[in-house]
């Protein structure tokens, strides 16, 4: 009864196999240093790549931390410009609280609206005989200031509007001011605060390193408190306008852009003076950017492989020659040309697939060192694995194929006499 072709296949194939490891194992040095050549291309290509996901994830989740659908209205700087467009400009560069509050209120699309400032930076607060390293921020803000930001309370809550109003002296703080009071409840204690006594009133849950992690060292006043502490009408506000859900995002751009310039004071033959912006745009101006990273890193994971793969296929021709009357022995002991070529293509598999497991491994751990960096989970690339192995494979012929068909057209006799 004749056998079904793939049971004839697998003798060969186990056959082809042992030869190729026996081969690695006799020449171990040479086999070990093609191996690291392609495991470094792979670890590059596969540990770039590996980052490049944990950045895209980390920039996706701190734009949803900062709140999901927004659009952010800021003052536009005129560095660079001209003096004619200087000119041009009817306003002053800064946004005043009195038009970001006139703006909130006659913006028509039902929303959150946070008017903020940022009052003071690099500030050294201290609690009794505890104080902070002068790295901390004082934000003036309103009471949608912290649900627009997506920014939660673990104690303690949020402005009242008597508060917000009439510059109480209270304060909210982030996560890491919390080791100025040690093992004390901070809800209801007194900071003292560039020589003022604010009492604390909520505490905010921790943004981590990531790109929101500067909440955890900034203490937040009320806008009022903020404009009659520290400077009124010289402080430089931002608004934040987070729809409600079922609005159109779009239009809701369209009309902030067109109610400020009223709020402004432009004429339609005015240039806009402030800078206005979707979330969605910047997270996709940042994608897009991401996109051309990763393209620059393929290329230059590719290139180092093209090394190794050239690497790989002088290993292979040092081999034929070495080997010229092994392979005169097999051929005059029945071997045909077509098992020669398949046993140096299926050796310079093997080294190409132990190089390419190494690499993945490799460039997973390396890649992982920014998610541990950024505190974002751990990462397995299955895609750039898959394209890993895949690269290894096609590697491995082309640079096996030329060596292989060299081995197999060596004429037995002149094998034999080979010294």
């Amino acid at each position: 009864m004749k056998r079904p072709s793939f049971l004839r296949f697998f003798p060969l194939f186990r056959e082809n196999l042992n030869v190729s490891l026996t081969a690695v194992k006799t020449n171990k040095l040479r086999s070990i240093l093609t191996i690291l050549m392609i495991a470094i291309g792979i670890m590059a290509l596969v540990g770039i790549l590996t980052a490049i996901d944990a950045i895209k994830g980390s920039v996706t989740d701190s734009f949803n931390q900062m709140g999901a659908s927004t659009i952010t209205i800021k003052a536009k700087s005129l560095r660079g410009e001209s003096s004619e467009s200087r000119r041009r400009v009817r306003n002053q560069p800064h946004i005043t609280y009195k038009q970001a509050a006139a703006f909130a209120e006659h913006y028509p699309t039902p929303s959150k609206i946070a008017i903020y400032t940022t009052a003071r930076a690099m500030l050294e607060v201290s609690y009794g005989s505890e104080k902070t390293n002068p790295e901390i921020t004082v934000m003036g803000v309103n009471p949608d200031y912290f649900p627009v930001h997506a920014l939660d309370f673990v104690s303690g809550r949020n402005f009242s509007q008597f508060e917000t109003s009439s510059s109480g002296f209270v304060a909210i703080i982030g996560d890491g001011l919390l080791h100025l009071f040690g093992k004390k409840e901070p809800v209801g204690e007194f900071l003292n605060v560039d020589g003022r006594r604010y009492q604390v009133i909520g505490i905010l849950r921790s943004k981590g390193a990531a790109f929101g992690g500067g909440v955890d060292k900034q203490i937040f006043i009320p806008i009022g408190n903020a404009r009659s502490t520290y400077g009124g009408e010289s402080l430089n506000f931002q608004v934040k306008i987070q729809p409600n859900i079922g609005e159109n995002t779009r239009q809701a751009y369209e009309e902030a852009e067109i109610y400020f310039r009223n709020v402004r004071r432009l004429s339609p033959t005015d240039q806009t003076d402030f800078q206005i912006e979707r979330s969605e745009d910047m997270l996709e101006r940042s994608m897009e950017t991401m996109r051309i990273v990763t393209i620059v890193a393929v290329i230059i994971g590719f290139i180092t492989l093209l090394g190794a793969a050239v690497g790989l296929m002088n290993i292979m021709l040092v081999s034929v020659n070495e080997r010229t009357r092994e392979i005169g022995t097999r051929k005059a002991m029945g071997a045909s040309s077509q098992v020669i070529k398949q046993q140096f293509l299926f050796e310079a598999i093997v080294i190409g697939q132990l190089g390419g497991l190494g690499g993945i491994v490799l460039g997973i751990l390396a890649g992982n060192l920014t998610s541990i960096g950024m505190k974002t989970a751990f990462i397995v690339p299955w895609l750039w694995m898959l394209l890993g192995v895949t690269v290894c494979f096609v590697v491995s012929i082309l640079s096996g194929y030329l060596p292989a068909l060299r081995a197999s057209k060596l004429d037995p006799i002149e094998a034999l006499r080979y010294e």
